[in-house]
């Protein structure tokens, strides 16, 4: 459908743009092997010799993409069963995809440039350097991908990059700036239409907020959003109340959907996937490596603390109120962080002491409407730490 695939827009983009890298790099392999070894000037070597030297590199290198394919899912696997399903940082990193095709690219070189000298009984050194030359490279681009293969499995970088999309993703979505002042008792346009999702489940990933404003202001009208970034959307599910006269279509072509969640614009993602490790580590009873995942919980949320809880009411460039953005409010991060892990920990000190700790802190940072929030979890971790350690009698 049209709205359908307005929203799927941005992910096939960079869908189309990884596969065009591919083809980049066979059709300069091809290019390179079709024109180095037509080279006359310079010292030369016996053809046979340079033959046989493209063809190990060729083969050798083709093995590597086997490599390579096998090392991506190998990873993405023992990541999601060790931290999150969820978790496609490796999955979606480009040098993984860079290394894979610039071995095709090199593999086309070398068998393109042993087709191309055919008979020939001496050729130019430049085919050899050349092949030399891209064989460094592919050993250069292998070392960064070791090394990423290595951070993508290793617990620290991995709650390190966690925490700082996190980071990243509550400073843009919840600031405060000039196109979100409108007074929230501003009348809205009549008549107001609920629009419902009309396609199979999804998830929203991003909302274009510049599309939306400036097909609100075309029409004179104001979008309500009722889902945020993240949210599964179901069909016929409610999506957003729209005051004015604005097809739905045209409104629905503003979001972006996909299969799965990612940071761009959902701020509960990093709060989830901390969760996640913090929770598979309880199950192989691993409390140290969940206590480390809580030190970024406690973080990120002392940093959700003093967000904003109101919708944000985008204006266009006349102060005019044209899109208002649900936003997750205090109780979704702390039922997100704390709920799950504080029943899933119960009969675990060293991890119930920890939440209580993280609560107590947060407390002390959070504006006092908060307070009664964190108070119900703490009186639950209490409770549990009760059962765990009865006092004397």
């Amino acid at each position: 459908m049209r709205n359908s695939a307005a929203g799927d827009a941005y992910r096939h983009r960079r869908i189309l743009y990884a596969e065009l890298a591919q083809l980049l790099y066979i059709l300069v392999g091809l290019g390179l092997g079709l024109i180095v070894p037509r080279i006359r000037r310079g010292p030369d070597l016996p053809a046979q010799q340079v033959i046989g030297v493209l063809t190990t590199i060729g083969l050798g290198v083709l093995g590597l993409v086997a490599v390579i394919y096998s090392l991506g899912i190998l990873v993405v696997r023992w990541v999601a069963s060790n931290y999150s399903p969820r978790l496609t940082q490796f999955r979606d990193t480009p040098i993984l995809r860079q290394t894979f095709a610039f071995a095709l690219g090199v593999t086309v070189f070398c068998i393109s440039a042993a087709f191309t000298i055919g008979p020939r009984v001496r050729v130019s050194i430049a085919v050899l350097i050349t092949a030399i030359v891209l064989l460094v490279v592919m050993a250069a681009l292998l070392r960064t991908l070791q090394v990423t293969v290595a951070t993508a499995i290793q617990l620290s970088p991995v709650l390190n990059s966690i925490a700082a999309h996190g980071h990243d993703v509550l400073d843009s979505v919840y600031h405060r700036d000039a196109g979100t002042t409108a007074s929230p008792e501003a009348p809205l346009p009549e008549p107001c239409t609920t629009v419902t999702w009309p396609n199979p489940t999804t998830v929203l990933q991003r909302i274009q907020v510049d599309r939306l404003v400036g097909a609100a202001r075309t029409a004179d009208a104001v979008i309500v959003l009722r889902a945020a970034p993240g949210a599964t959307l179901q069909c016929g599910m409610p999506v957003a109340d729209i005051h004015g006269h604005l097809p739905a279509a045209v409104f629905l072509g503003g979001l972006v959907v996909g299969s799965e969640r990612t940071f761009e614009q959902d701020p509960l993602f990093a709060f989830r996937l901390l969760t996640d490790i913090a929770l598979r580590a309880l199950r192989p009873n691993d409390p140290a490596t969940t206590v480390q995942a809580l030190d970024y919980l406690e973080d990120l949320l002392g940093r959700a603390a003093a967000a904003p809880t109101e919708p944000r009411r985008v204006t266009d460039q006349h102060q005019a109120l044209r899109l208002v953005i649900a936003r997750p409010g205090w109780d979704d991060f702390v039922r997100t962080s704390l709920d799950d892990l504080i029943i899933a920990a119960a009969t675990t000190p060293s991890v119930l002491i920890r939440i209580q700790l993280l609560i107590e802190r947060v407390r002390s940072r959070a504006h006092p409407d908060h307070h009664e929030v964190l108070t119900q979890r703490l009186t639950r971790v209490n409770d549990h730490l009760t059962t765990v350690f009865p006092p004397p009698t």
